[in-house]
Protein backbone atom coordinates (compact mmCIF):
# COMPACT_ATOMS: atom_id res chain seq x y z
CA UNK A 1 0.00 0.00 0.00
CA UNK A 2 1.31 3.77 -0.72
CA UNK A 3 0.45 6.29 1.26
CA UNK A 4 0.99 9.76 -0.34
CA UNK A 5 0.75 11.47 2.76
CA UNK A 6 3.23 10.65 5.91
CA UNK A 7 0.48 10.42 9.34
CA UNK A 8 0.75 14.01 10.71
CA UNK A 9 1.31 14.63 14.67
CA UNK A 10 -1.87 14.62 16.26
CA UNK A 11 -2.05 18.20 16.90
CA UNK A 12 -4.78 20.70 15.91
CA UNK A 13 -2.49 22.61 13.25
CA UNK A 14 -0.78 19.29 11.84
CA UNK A 15 -3.93 18.08 11.11
CA UNK A 16 -5.39 20.80 9.33
CA UNK A 17 -2.25 21.22 7.31
CA UNK A 18 -2.32 17.42 6.63
CA UNK A 19 -6.74 17.55 5.92
CA UNK A 20 -6.09 20.67 3.64
CA UNK A 21 -4.02 18.05 1.56
CA UNK A 22 -6.13 15.18 1.22
CA UNK A 23 -9.39 16.47 1.93
CA UNK A 24 -9.80 20.25 1.39
CA UNK A 25 -13.48 19.98 0.98
CA UNK A 26 -13.72 19.10 4.81
CA UNK A 27 -12.07 21.99 6.42
CA UNK A 28 -14.79 23.45 7.50
CA UNK A 29 -16.53 20.66 8.93
CA UNK A 30 -13.53 20.25 10.63
CA UNK A 31 -12.91 23.61 11.69
CA UNK A 32 -16.46 23.95 13.18
CA UNK A 33 -16.23 20.87 15.53
CA UNK A 34 -12.91 22.28 16.63
CA UNK A 35 -14.36 25.48 18.14
CA UNK A 36 -17.14 23.15 19.11
CA UNK A 37 -14.92 21.30 21.14
CA UNK A 38 -12.56 23.63 22.56
CA UNK A 39 -16.32 25.81 23.85
CA UNK A 40 -16.71 22.66 25.70
CA UNK A 41 -13.72 22.58 27.40
CA UNK A 42 -13.83 25.74 28.76
CA UNK A 43 -17.01 25.77 29.45
CA UNK A 44 -16.63 22.79 31.43
CA UNK A 45 -13.14 23.14 32.79
CA UNK A 46 -11.61 20.24 31.32
CA UNK A 47 -9.48 18.56 27.90
CA UNK A 48 -11.48 15.35 27.02
CA UNK A 49 -13.71 17.57 24.21
CA UNK A 50 -10.33 18.25 23.04
CA UNK A 51 -9.01 14.65 23.12
CA UNK A 52 -12.10 13.29 21.75
CA UNK A 53 -12.09 16.14 18.87
CA UNK A 54 -8.33 15.15 17.89
CA UNK A 55 -8.96 11.40 18.10
CA UNK A 56 -11.89 12.09 15.79
CA UNK A 57 -9.98 14.28 13.37
CA UNK A 58 -6.77 12.04 13.69
CA UNK A 59 -8.60 8.96 12.26
CA UNK A 60 -10.79 11.24 9.84
CA UNK A 61 -6.96 12.25 8.22
CA UNK A 62 -5.81 8.96 8.33
CA UNK A 63 -8.73 7.41 6.69
CA UNK A 64 -8.42 10.50 3.78
CA UNK A 65 -4.52 9.46 3.42
CA UNK A 66 -4.62 5.57 2.83
CA UNK A 67 -6.54 4.81 -0.04
CA UNK A 68 -7.34 1.84 0.95
CA UNK A 69 -9.55 2.62 3.72
CA UNK A 70 -11.15 5.92 1.79
CA UNK A 71 -11.80 3.25 -0.63
CA UNK A 72 -13.47 0.89 2.29
CA UNK A 73 -15.26 3.42 3.19
CA UNK A 74 -16.74 5.14 0.47
CA UNK A 75 -18.05 1.22 -0.48
CA UNK A 76 -19.81 0.58 2.68
CA UNK A 77 -21.50 4.28 2.61
CA UNK A 78 -22.75 3.84 -1.15
CA UNK A 79 -24.16 0.11 0.19
CA UNK A 80 -25.80 2.18 3.50
CA UNK A 81 -27.46 4.58 1.46
CA UNK A 82 -28.49 2.06 -1.19
CA UNK A 83 -30.06 -0.71 0.62
CA UNK A 84 -32.73 -1.20 3.11
CA UNK A 85 -32.20 -1.55 6.65
CA UNK A 86 -33.69 -4.90 6.70
CA UNK A 87 -31.02 -6.09 4.05
CA UNK A 88 -28.70 -8.31 5.83
CA UNK A 89 -26.39 -6.58 3.76
CA UNK A 90 -26.90 -3.30 5.31
CA UNK A 91 -25.76 -4.48 8.52
CA UNK A 92 -22.62 -5.77 6.89
CA UNK A 93 -21.62 -2.42 5.70
CA UNK A 94 -22.03 -0.83 8.60
CA UNK A 95 -20.04 -3.05 10.66
CA UNK A 96 -17.79 -2.24 7.73
CA UNK A 97 -17.93 1.44 8.17
CA UNK A 98 -17.29 1.24 12.25
CA UNK A 99 -14.00 -1.46 11.36
CA UNK A 100 -12.98 1.17 8.71
CA UNK A 101 -13.28 4.20 11.59
CA UNK A 102 -11.20 1.71 14.14
CA UNK A 103 -8.78 0.54 12.19
CA UNK A 104 -8.05 4.47 11.91
CA UNK A 105 -8.31 5.38 15.10
CA UNK A 106 -6.00 2.72 16.53
CA UNK A 107 -3.78 3.53 14.41
CA UNK A 108 -3.35 6.97 15.40
CA UNK A 109 -3.80 6.57 18.70
CA UNK A 110 -0.96 7.82 21.16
Amino acid sequence: MTVPWPRPERTPDSLRLALARVAPHRLAEMEAQKNEAFALAAEHDELGPIRQWLTIWAGEVEIERRPDLAARRRNAEHAVHTLGKGDPAWRAAMDELLAVVNEARETTAT
